[in-house]
């Protein structure tokens, strides 16, 4: 996100931002900045956060110029006195730098270290006493001052959990039709999600995945993308499930592996034979002879033009054909006696 240009403010307006007098010490500065920048979080100020990231951000900056004066004034005095030898590293103060207010990834601490009132800074050294803003090296072991004070190190604010939870999956439907779970398909769907960006707000952002659906899969497969879902301070990111769900077809009925067709026949070609043209899944058509009699609930079993086995390569299930009779609405009484007559004898 793009940040708006301001004109500079003056030091004064600096102290008036902490709370400060101009004769604060480095100690005082930093005391102050650990209040205000406690209170003006924007994750304790859900319901005025627009004011919260303004101050939040101008108590940054005011922390980060007035701490570099007093440090410039230090470093000013120090390099007065450079020609006479140092007595003893304990009259020295551990120098730090602006804070740094880190992402996502910072969520490493144990729970009961308070989140805003301890900022531990850790040194190039490998040592882990952690100092806090204002900290004077002399409570500090002797050797960490001799590597700390060659560079600033920079305070960094961890979130309160040891071990992150991790949320419950946030579940989707992915729609597909009967030929794309018969053939296979890909599919590249848009999520949406809450990430927490580096300034320690939570914005949208999008993503496309890509789901490769494989043949035979059915309604109730679930595809998971690990850690594509919302992220919220102190947990891990949830888990995204897409779930198959097939589209309801116009001519066939899908029964597990294999396909249901109703054909419909008037009830002459029921009894007399008759050839019919059967369409299949995906566009083609098959011819067939039927000269036996077709009754209701009569059924005709095609072998192989179902839906593909996952578990069972290049093969498929059946296509089902189900017979539906059409009788007249209405007969005369001159075919009524035709019909007996010609009927009558049958079993």
């Amino acid at each position: 996100m793009g940040e708006s240009t301001k004109s500079p403010i003056s030091a004064a307006k600096y102290y008036g931002i902490l709370g400060i007098s101009k004769s604060a010490s480095l100690p005082d500065i930093c005391k102050a900045y650990k209040h205000l920048v406690k209170k003006w979080h924007p994750d304790r100020n859900t319901s005025n956060q627009a004011e919260a990231v303004d101050k939040f951000r101008s108590i940054n900056e005011a922390y980060r110029v007035l701490s570099k004066k007093k440090r410039d004034e230090e470093n000013l005095l120090k390099s007065d006195a450079i020609k006479t030898p140092r007595k003893s590293s304990d009259e020295d103060e551990l120098q730090i730098s602006s804070p740094t207010l880190l992402s996502r990834t910072t969520s490493r601490i144990s729970p009961t270290v308070d989140f805003y009132t301890s900022m531990p800074c850790f040194s190039m050294s490998g040592a882990s006493t952690p100092t806090t803003p204002g900290t004077p090296i002399s409570d500090q072991t002797p050797n960490l001052f001799k590597v700390a004070s060659k560079r600033n190190t920079a305070p960094i604010i961890f979130s309160q959990s040891t071990s992150r939870r991790k949320p419950q999956p946030i579940e989707k439907k992915l729609e597909c039709t009967l030929e794309e779970l018969c053939h296979g398909c890909v599919k590249k769907v848009m999520i949406t999600r809450d990430v927490i960006a580096t300034t320690g707000i939570i914005v949208k952002e999008e993503e496309v995945v890509t789901i490769k659906v494989r043949p035979g899969w059915k309604r109730g497969t679930k595809i998971t993308f690990e850690g594509k879902g919302d992220e919220r301070p102190g947990t891990l990111p949830a888990d995204i499930v897409f779930s198959i769900d097939e589209k309801t077809h116009p001519l066939f009925k899908r029964e597990g592996d294999d396909l249901v067709l109703g054909v419909e026949v008037p009830l002459v070609q029921a009894l007399t034979g008759c050839i019919i043209t059967v369409p299949l899944l995906g566009g083609d058509e098959m011819t067939m002879s039927f000269d036996q009699v077709i009754y209701p609930g009569f059924e005709k079993i095609i072998p192989g033009q179902g839906m593909p086995k996952p578990k069972e390569d290049s093969r498929r299930g059946d296509l089902i054909l189900q017979f539906l009779v059409g009788f007249p609405l209405d007969l005369s009484q001159e075919q009524r006696f035709q019909v007996v007559s010609i009927l009558e004898d049958c079993s």
